[in-house]
């Protein structure tokens, strides 16, 4: 069975800053009809800054969403049609004060597929090099250093509760302790 939903008809329900909200009218795999409701984003970047003695930058940040302070990799959102090696590297300097001189792509991922199109792109980035903090106005963040052994252990324990940096954790992890 061909289980690809099929769109009939959109309706635009909000159109922000970061995100869009519509409903998508599509015909199911039986032929019955329902609505989707869909988040539209222009996707985001995050990096693992690793250093040669494999600690990492990390952020912590409070997001309202999660109502929390949340320890993550740095990252940023994407600019419409903007690429996202290049955005990764503006977040990186931007955040931590430090400039990549090698990127290792580790993936592609959705953040949330059930409704929202938002795609991220993770890097780890090695050979870095201190060229000074430059935070977009009003982002308040601090950076603290960690062992990559202990961010392991912390993804392992469920401590760390982004995903993004999860993922990203695990793949650097998986890269440089192989």
């Amino acid at each position: 069975m061909d289980y690809i939903e099929k769109p009939i008809g959109t309706k635009e329900i909000y159109n922000g800053r970061i995100i869009n909200v519509r409903v998508d009218e599509v015909e199911l795999p039986d032929g019955r009809v329902s609505d989707r409701e869909i988040v539209e984003h222009h996707g985001g970047v995050g990096i693992i800054p690793v250093t040669e003695n494999n600690e990492v930058f990390m952020v912590t940040q409070y997001r309202i969403a999660a109502k929390s302070m949340m320890l993550e990799i740095p990252a940023g959102k994407l600019e419409k049609g903007e690429d996202p090696l290049e955005c990764g590297k503006r977040e990186l300097i931007e955040e931590t004060g430090y400039e990549g001189g090698e990127f290792i792509p580790l993936g592609v991922y959705y953040a949330t597929p059930g409704y929202c199109e938002e795609k991220l792109t993770i890097y780890l980035a090695r050979d870095l090099k201190w060229r000074g903090q430059h935070l977009d106005e009003g982002e308040f963040l601090n950076v603290r250093k960690f062992s990559l052994d202990e961010l392991y252990e912390m993804v392992m324990n469920n401590e760390i509760h982004d995903c993004k940096t999860a993922i990203a954790i695990l793949k650097a992890y998986a890269i440089i302790k192989k």
